[in-house]
């Protein structure tokens, strides 16, 4: 068990970074270089991660966001057509067009399912269709790329992640009812998967993103801090079985899921409004810099400031 580190005023000065890298900073490095060109960083950053899907998933999709990996993953890919690592950067980074509207959605989906059959094992490029159907697909788009990715790596963080968003859009204008079945989804999830995986946390994520589609339909206060959606029975039951995980299994070394600071950041939004500003100032300490668009921007607001508000108040620091 990892206590959680002690309370009081944070050390970092630079205030919340917002990078999709989190703490990943050989990854931001490698990224910084595939934008000046440099592919050969990705290549063997890709290399290196292997088969540990959820980072590679990770890696692949902070890539892939910049807005010159098509063009450089392609010029990888012509140096090395049969790379399954240049396919699944190329088909990501397309993906990522398609759902700014710079690229068809039929050609990335067809990139995806390219690189799917280069490396039949990996979940990544189905990660892909499943990004792309979030934001063009239809239901059944997004239930056929989650279990696709699901079968090759049942405990895929992302992909839950994306499910959790997708099903709480669902019945948007109805009210906060506690049997919606993006509730249902996350504890089955939860109770799935092995005892160590952050998936323990998805419940307390699909509260929030619950809230984010109540809170944009008026059908709960945009200030969350006066919605009274962290004040349930229910929403108190997952927030403390998920804070309960985070006692046991927490850890800040090279051993941690790559994505954890997003789950932490969810769990700090929960606790800030569910009062419990301790528990929340243990959270916001651990999370550092790596502070996450969501769920601090949810329903509409500047994340930065309202990370840097839960900081004033739980910490006594900006």
């Amino acid at each position: 068990m990892t206590p959680p580190p002690p309370l009081g005023r944070s050390r970092n000065k630079d205030g919340p970074s917002f990078d999709p890298a989190l703490d990943d900073a050989e990854l931001a490095a490698v990224r910084d270089a595939l934008a000046r060109g440099r592919w050969a960083e990705a290549r063997q950053l890709l290399a290196r991660t292997g088969d540990d899907w959820d980072r590679r998933g990770h890696r692949l999709v902070v890539l892939a966001e910049s807005a010159t990996s098509v063009a450089w993953a392609r010029e990888w890919q012509l140096a090395e057509p049969d790379s399954p690592d240049a396919a699944a950067l190329l088909a990501c980074a397309t993906v990522f067009r398609a759902v700014s509207g710079k690229d068809s959605p039929d050609a990335a989906r067809a990139l995806c399912l390219t690189a799917a059959r280069m490396a039949p094992r990996d979940p990544s490029p189905w990660l892909g269709v499943l990004i792309l159907a979030r934001r063009t697909g239809t239901d059944d788009e997004r239930v056929r790329a989650f279990d696709q990715v699901r079968a090759r790596h049942r405990d895929h963080h992302h992909a839950h992640h994306l499910m959790a968003a997708c099903l709480a859009e669902h019945q948007a204008d109805d009210r906060d009812d506690p049997l919606h079945e993006v509730y249902d989804f996350a504890a089955w999830a939860a109770e799935q998967a092995p005892a160590d995986s952050p998936l323990a946390v998805l419940p307390v994520v699909a509260h929030a993103e619950r809230y984010r589609v109540l809170a944009r339909a008026g059908v709960l206060p945009a200030d969350p801090a006066r919605s009274g959606h962290w004040a349930t029975r229910r929403a108190r039951q997952v927030m403390k079985a998920a804070f309960d995980w985070w006692l046991e299994w927490d850890v800040d070394d090279g051993t941690a899921h790559p994505r954890r600071k997003i789950d932490l950041n969810y769990l700090a939004h929960a606790k800030l409004h569910e009062g419990r500003l301790a528990e929340a100032a243990a959270l916001l300490t651990r999370i550092g810099p790596h502070a996450t668009r969501a769920p601090w921007s949810y329903p509409g607001l500047d994340p930065r400031q309202a990370f840097r508000e839960a900081r004033r108040a739980a910490l006594g620091a900006a």
